[in-house]
C-alpha cells in the first residue's frame, strides 16, 4: 500500500474511534449528552426552607435525612441584602438562621420533612432554642409556593390537636424570600467540628434523638 493511501486510512479509523481530524464532534455531543442528564436529575429535586435554632443543629439533622441531596446553612426572613453572621446575631436585620434543603421527592415527601423539622426542635418558644436566644433562632417555614403553605398549615394544625406540647406551636409559616448562604465555615459544620462544646452539648443530642425518632428515614438504612 502506498505511503499516501496509508495515510488516508489511519486518518478515516482515527477519524471514526474519536482521534484525528473529525473527532471534536464526538466530545461536542457526549458533553452535550451529559448536561441533559445533569438537568434532568437537577429537575427531579425539590426544595424547603426551615428555621428551627440555630443552623448547625437543623443541618446537622437533615444532612443524615434519606432522600436529602444538600443542605446549606444560610439567612433568610429578613430586610438587609447579603448579612453577615455578625449582623444576624445582633438581632437587627430580621433574618432567621435557616437552611436550605434539596430533596428528592420520589423518596421523601415535604410533608416527611415538615415532621422532621417539628419533632426535632421546640416550636413553643419564641425567638428561643435552649441558650440560644434571640430573633434569629425564632422557628419558620419558609414555603416556595401554595402547597408547601397549605401542608405547613394542615401538619401543624394536626400537631396542635395532638397536644405533642404543652404549650401552642408559635412556628411562622410565611413565604420565601430571600436565602442568603452562609459564610463556608458555618457549611457543615457539625461534621467538621463534632468535638467542639457547643456540638458535643447541644448537638449530638438532637441527633440522637432524631436516630431515635427517625430511624427509619436515616441514610444507610430501609
Amino acid at each position: 500500500m502506498r505511503l499516501r493511501t496509508r495515510v488516508a486510512v489511519l486518518t478515516v479509523v482515527l477519524g471514526l474511534i474519536g482521534c484525528g481530524p473529525g473527532a471534536d464532534k464526538l466530545p461536542a455531543a457526549r458533553g452535550k449528552g451529559s448536561a441533559d442528564m445533569e438537568k434532568r436529575d437537577e429537575a427531579r429535586f425539590r426544595s424547603a426552607t426551615f428555621a428551627g435554632g440555630c443552623f448547625w443543629c437543623t443541618e446537622g439533622i437533615f444532612e443524615r435525612l434519606r432522600g436529602v441531596e444538600r443542605v446549606v446553612s444560610g439567612y433568610s426572613g429578613g430586610h438587609v441584602e447579603r448579612p453577615t453572621y455578625e449582623q444576624v446575631s445582633g438581632g437587627d436585620t430580621g433574618h432567621a438562621e435557616a437552611v436550605e434543603i434539596t430533596y428528592d421527592p420520589a423518596v421523601i415527601s415535604y410533608a416527611e420533612l415538615l415532621e422532621v423539622f417539628w419533632k426535632t426542635h421546640d416550636p413553643t418558644t419564641p425567638n428561643r432554642q435552649g441558650y440560644d436566644v434571640g430573633p434569629q433562632y425564632r422557628s419558620v417555614v419558609f414555603y416556595h409556593d401554595g402547597e408547601q403553605k397549605a401542608l405547613a398549615e394542615e401538619l401543624k394544625a394536626r400537631l396542635e390537636a395532638e397536644r405533642i406540647w404543652d404549650r401552642p406551636i408559635v412556628t411562622e409559616i410565611v413565604p420565601r424570600g430571600v436565602f442568603w448562604p452562609a459564610e463556608d465555615y458555618h457549611q457543615d459544620y457539625y461534621d467538621r467540628n463534632p468535638e467542639k462544646a457547643y456540638c458535643r452539648s447541644v448537638i449530638t443530642p438532637k441527633i440522637e434523638k432524631f436516630r431515635k425518632i427517625f430511624r427509619d428515614k436515616i441514610k444507610g438504612t430501609g
